[in-house]
């Protein structure tokens, strides 16, 4: 995730694109800031201080935004929501961690990971414990439609990742098969905050669908995006590790796009260089397939997702809180060139 997307933090100020959305909310979500770091005091002394550190490194709330965003397009942020908001961050913070295991990465957001600082074996059970308290804090919704819908995002959270785990390296890896995967591990919590925002304002069942879609559509670009950023992105910049996919053996968009656009002998080149698992810089990749026109295509893809995203968006009066979800699609549209101009 790049630390300019989203963030909401006083050390890195919210982009001048997204001051409208941010400061829309600005108050709900430092309420829900606020909560999530209280969440640590919930933990026994022993574990407390793990929590708090991965709690205040994880940061750019896009998930509780969301959660805020389609609850004040569907009548207003009740406490509900901010709960919502909380439990879907928690999720979130304890896939990272177990993300950043499986990844071997030492940095996110300019600081080391829990695995860096304390070694994989205390950060699973770190990642365990937060998955096992956002489903503890969920059961208190008096609607158990609202619990068990967590608890879906939360296992497909989880199966998206086994999902990927199990193909990497996996050259017949299809464009549908990584489409599902990414919508499992990461536009899963997207569509939930959109969903349930809806869903706790007792919208029509239509209305709820539209949310969801938008949801998982725009969590879908974004991990095409983060995609493509692990490509082309800076480190320093994005304040997280990079060039990790291909190291680990996962085949993103511009990696099969760029697999299908080959010719078989640079197929065989690529996929021998892809299944050794070594570090490759993209004037490697530029010089065995059409590197840049891959990227493009993914950029395109997640584009078009962008703009059937706001189109979900048609069935809501028009409001200040909508505004904002067009704008977080078009921001992101805006990145997505950028990732398309430095290929």
């Amino acid at each position: 995730m790049t630390a300019q997307f989203y963030s909401m933090t006083q050390q890195s100020p919210t982009p001048r694109a997204l001051a409208f959305p941010f400061e829309l909310i600005r108050p709900e979500l430092e309420k829900v800031e606020e909560a999530i770091l209280e969440q640590a005091k919930a933990f026994d002394p022993a574990v407390e201080g793990y929590v708090a550190y991965v709690c205040k490194s994880s940061g750019k709330r896009i998930r509780p935004a969301l959660a805020l965003l389609a609850g004040g397009a569907t009548g207003g942020v009740t406490e509900e929501h901010r709960r919502l908001s909380v439990i879907l961050e928690m999720v979130h913070i304890a896939s990272l961690v177990h993300d950043d295991i499986m990844d071997g990465a030492d940095i996110r957001r300019g600081l080391p990971t829990a695995a860096a600082k304390w070694g994989n074996s205390l950060s699973v059970l770190l990642g365990d414990s937060l998955f096992a308290y956002a489903l503890e804090l969920a059961t208190e919704f008096d609607d158990t439609n609202i619990c068990r819908s967590i608890a879906k995002a939360s296992r497909d959270v989880c199966c998206g990742e086994i999902f990927q785990t199990q193909r990497r390296f996996d050259l017949n890896l299809s464009v549908a098969d990584y489409n599902r995967m990414i919508e499992m591990k990461t536009a899963a919590l997207f569509a939930a905050a959109t969903e349930l925002g809806a869903m706790l304002n007792h919208q029509t069942p239509e209305v709820v669908r539209a949310l969801k879609s938008y949801g998982m559509k725009l969590g879908t670009a974004y991990q095409i995006y983060d995609d493509c950023l692990d490509l082309v992105g800076d480190e320093k910049t994005v304040g997280k590790t990079l060039g990790t996919d291909i190291v680990k053996g996962k085949l993103t968009l511009p990696i099969l796009y760029l697999l299908q656009s080959a010719t078989e002998s640079q197929k065989t080149k690529l996929s021998r260089m892809l299944l050794k698992g070594e570090p490759m810089d993209t004037s490697i990749l530029a010089g065995i397939a059409d590197y840049v026109g891959s990227i493009e295509r993914a950029v395109v893809t997640a584009q078009q997702l962008l703009r059937d995203a706001s189109d979900e968006l048609i069935c809501l009066a028009d409001s200040p809180q909508v505004e904002a979800m067009r704008q977080i699609t078009g921001y992101l549209h805006n990145l997505l060139d950028k990732c398309r101009a430095v290929a």
